[in-house]
This record gives structure tokens, sequence and C-alpha cells, in this order.
């Protein structure tokens, strides 16, 4: 609704205006922030600044333009729902944080798609777009004496809202626990599965040495070609006893929470042992994780945080991300040397305090019969050993 036209522009001016500049304009939205962006020219820079400043505070979201995006909103989420790892995610949050926004989908429910009106999106914008929530950030050919220049000639003016918006903001923290989800569908070919613990926000000192240990676990493909060469041990074992078609750790953060764990794509019959092979990894790096591994993991891991900050694009949200979530940008230096003091026992103390003996959440779509109960998952978190 955002580019469908403003107090000062029609949508038809607004595209024109973007593309006399050669210029690009989109937005997407996560689970915690939206990001509205523009790419140009170095010289148009201040254009740039001032559609993106209109669009955000002065969008009509006329009526009539409403009603005609609920179709776009609804095909959309046709093309979520072929996304089996979305659909999985999706459920992992809903089980993970059950009763709290944070389990909530981005698209949301199809009947809210369908009922919300112009007050809820007027009120919506109220309440969040305002100025302690926003940061504009930029990379590549912009002068920073500049940018900050026009963002008090054209974001001066923003001012918290003076309407009651308590109804819509998010309740302090989202509340972790640990349940499961299936949906079991024979047809399907593969199954689907995410088994989880709960994780730790942006902030948190732990969320260098668990970068490092989603590192260790690693990710797998069989369509890749490595085998059990692999420096992962749970790549190696799945290449080894064809326990799955692909599998990847992720470490997911939150302002105050997070998701940390592994998403796997299994034949039926291989559920047990994947979860078992999956677990006892986990268990593995409380305990006997060796100071070689952890090396090699934080080289891979730097190569890979470097590696993605390839392009102004992705630069430019990663300042914006880390203004939200600290305050600051963490500098290229810093972030190696949090990352090179991790050691072996920091990969103990830590999995030991997220891993074992917690509650872990699982969602799993497909034929899903053979993945054991929650209580085997569960009583699996921990080893007792004479």
């Amino acid at each position: 609704m955002a580019f469908k036209g403003t107090s000062k522009r029609s949508q038809t001016d607004l595209e024109l205006e973007v593309e006399n500049i050669g210029a690009h304009l989109n937005a997407y939205t996560s689970r915690e922030q939206t990001v509205f962006y523009a790419k140009c020219l170095k010289q148009d820079v201040p254009k740039a600044v001032e559609i993106l400043a209109d669009i955000i505070q002065n969008s009509k979201l006329g009526q009539a333009e409403i009603e005609r995006e609920r179709g776009v909103i609804l095909r959309e989420m046709q093309e979520v729902e072929t996304n089996l790892q979305e659909v999985v995610f999706d459920h992992l949050h809903a089980t993970a944080f059950q009763g709290t926004p944070l389990g909530n989908t981005i698209l949301g429910p199809t009947q809210n798609i369908k009922s919300l009106q112009r007050q809820d999106l007027l009120d919506y914008v109220n309440a969040f777009y305002q100025p302690a929530r926003m940061v504009l950030s930029g990379a590549g050919g912009v002068d920073h004496d500049t940018l900050v220049k026009l963002a008090k000639e054209h974001f001066g003016n923003v001012k918290p809202p003076n309407v009651d918006c308590a109804g819509v903001v998010p309740p302090a923290h989202c509340r972790y626990t640990g349940s499961d989800v299936r949906v079991r569908d024979d047809a399907m070919p593969l199954a689907h599965v995410a088994l989880a613990v709960e994780g730790c926000g942006w902030e948190s000192a732990d969320n260098i040495p668990l970068m490092v240990a989603n590192t260790l676990i690693g990710a797998w493909d069989r369509s890749q070609g490595s085998g059990t060469n692999n420096a992962s041990r749970l790549a190696a074992i799945t290449a080894e006893q064809g326990f799955a078609h692909s599998f990847q750790s992720f470490n997911t953060c939150y302002k105050d929470t997070g998701l940390w764990g592994v998403y796997f794509v299994a034949d039926r019959m291989q559920l047990e042992d994947m979860t078992f092979s999956v677990q006892h990894e986990w268990i593995r790096l409380c305990k006997t994780v060796t100071p070689a591994e952890v090396e090699r993991a934080k080289n891979l891991l730097k190569s890979n945080l470097f590696l993605q900050l390839d392009g102004t694009t992705p630069v430019c949200e990663d300042i914006g991300r880390q203004i939200l979530c600290y305050g600051r940008r963490v500098p290229l230096h810093e972030l190696e040397a949090r990352i090179d003091d991790v050691t072996a026992k920091d990969i103990h103390e830590v999995c030991t305090k997220y891993i074992w003996d917690r509650c872990p959440v699982v969602a799993a779509v497909g034929p899903t019969e053979q993945l054991p109960d929650y209580t085997w998952l569960r009583q699996s978190m921990y080893w007792i050993r004479f």
C-alpha cells in the first residue's frame, strides 16, 4: 500500500518519478522489522530520501486500493504455502511462541486479510512509525553529513502519535513454550522437520558462541556432492548413512529471544535416525567438542559473515538492523575479535545453558508417523552415563 500513492503524488507520478531517475524502490517485512529502501545513482540520493519520506509519512492508504491489494496478498499467501520450509518455520514460531505476537505469521490469517480496513492500517502506522523506532541508513555513494541533513529536512517533523494505540503494542517479552506441532500428510514424498530450542536475543553476550555452535552443526545437501569428509560431523554421518536429503542449522535472533536448531528434509523411515543424530550432536556440543573443531568453525563463521556484506544493499540493511538492535554499528574488527575470543569451554558452557535438559520445540510437515513423540525427544536432551 505504501506505493499506491501519497497526498503529494499519485501512484502513476510515483512510478514515473522513480523510473525517470533509474532508481529501484521496494519494501519487505520480517517478524520484527519493516524495511523501505531505494537504490539510485549518487546524485539522486536527495530525491530518493524525499520519496521514501513521502511514502512513509503521507501514504493515502485508499480504500479502493486496499480492496485491490487483498487479492495480491492472498495470492502471495498461496505462494508461501507452496514453500514447505516457510510453512515449517511458521509452524515452529506458532508453537514456540504460542499466545504471543511472535507466534503470528507475517502475512497473518486469511480472515484478517479479508477484513482489514483503512483505519486498521492508520492505527498501525501511528503506533509503530515513530521517531524512536525508525532508522535511516545508507551505503555506497552516500555522504554521511548530507544524509543527516536530508534526515532532518524530511523526517524532522515526525512526531509521536496523539492517538491511544496501546491496543496494538506487543507485550515486553515473548514467552517461549517447549511443544510440538505435526501436520501429517502421507501423500507427500518427504517429511520436512524443524527441531529447535530457545536461543538468545540480539544483544545477549551468548549470541556469538551460539553462532559458532550453529556453524559447528553446519549444513548439507546431497545434491552438492560433499560426503563423509565434510567438516561437520552431522553432515558426515548424514552423508554416510543417508539419514536425510538435506539439513541446515539456524540461529534466528529477535530482540529478546530466539530459536536455535536444525531444519531437515528426510524420507519417512529415516526420521527417528535423523532426530537421534541431531540431538546426539547437540549433546556433544555441550560436553566433548574439541578446540580444533571450534577454531575451524570460527574461521568459517567469519568468512560467511564477511562474504554476506558483498554489496551496498546488504551493508545498508546490516547498518539499519544493528542500529535497531544494538543502538550502534558494530565494526567488523570488533565482530571478528569477539568471534576469535570464543573457546571450546565457552561452547560447552553456552550450549549446556541453552540445550542441556531444555524443552525443545518441533514442527513437522509431511509423512511424520515415524517422527519420535515429544516425550522421547524431550528425554533425549541430556545423557545419563555411568
